[in-house]
């Protein structure tokens, strides 16, 4: 993989992330490529990877062996049907990072028999502990498939789904996932202030219980519920929370809120669909 160009359309924080973990991994900057429409981008992308930069999409095409279109949805359209004659010329891979952009949309931009990976990373790949699924149509050949599962595991885990319908319930899982866990830390932070400790004080506790409790989760084979019974003495204050959770209906709103987002994910797509 290594030997691979490998370029980006847009230099935005994803494209930064994929960039800097590719580098950590032992690929060359020399092989890395990225384009972008703000001069400063390109400038502080230079500066701090030491990556090829251009202001044309088309001299990075022309450049790498796959490209990663990592331009926001809704300019997602006029950047890749600008590219398609090239892209079907070179016939090289291309992935694409943008959320609710189908695998069939993009084939009729860039044309029916281009090799497509469609991916759902999230935002802690920012900081190299991303987790993203992908989903490759039927002209990715098995090499291509390692090609595009390289460049996302250089920013966290990436695994493959059997449907691409599957990424709605991916972005609902994960692609939203990391904002669920803010908003639990930003409620204990606030509750252990209420009850006494200071704003400083809350924040690194709860901060240090998160990195804590999923280090323990993803280094152990037992299920979440299994070391949840674990920390749980009976009668205890544990025991009492978990208790105050429950009744209160937190199963519940959680698959409530995960089913809003992967229908949410669902009707994008299909607006995308008709445009």
């Amino acid at each position: 993989m290594k030997t691979n160009k490998i370029g980006f359309i847009g230099g935005g924080n994803m494209a930064s992330s994929l960039m800097s973990g590719l580098r950590a991994s032992g690929h060359a900057p020399e092989q890395l490529w990225v384009s972008d429409i703000n001069p400063d981008t390109l400038a502080a992308l230079a500066a701090k990877l030491n990556v090829n930069t251009s202001s044309d999409n088309h001299a990075i095409v022309n450049a790498v062996d796959v490209v990663v279109l990592a331009v926001k949805p809704q300019i997602l359209k006029d950047v890749a049907t600008s590219l398609a004659a090239l892209v079907r010329q070179k016939q090289i891979l291309v992935i694409s990072i943008a959320a609710g952009i189908t695998q069939s949309k993009l084939s009729t931009w860039l044309g029916a028999d281009t090799a497509i990976v469609r991916c759902m990373p999230n935002t802690p790949a920012l900081v190299l502990t991303g987790a993203t699924a992908l989903h490759a149509n039927n002209n990715v050949s098995a090499e291509q498939r390692d090609l595009a599962e390289n460049i996302m595991r250089s920013v966290g885990i990436a695994l493959w789904v059997d449907n691409e319908s599957d990424l709605d319930a991916v972005t609902a899982v994960s692609g939203s996932g990391p904002a669920y866990y803010f908003l639990l830390m930003e409620a204990m932070e606030k509750t252990a202030v209420d009850l006494g400790l200071s704003a400083d004080t809350a924040r690194l506790l709860v901060q240090q219980t998160a990195l804590g409790a999923a280090k323990i989760a993803l280094e152990s084979a037992e299920s979440p519920a299994q070391l949840r019974q674990r920390v749980t003495s009976p009668g205890g204050t544990t025991q009492q929370a978990i208790d105050t959770f429950l009744q209160g209906g937190f199963n519940g709103l959680v698959a409530k809120a995960l089913h809003a987002a992967r229908d949410r994910s669902i009707e994008m797509s299909k607006q995308t669909e008709n445009t």
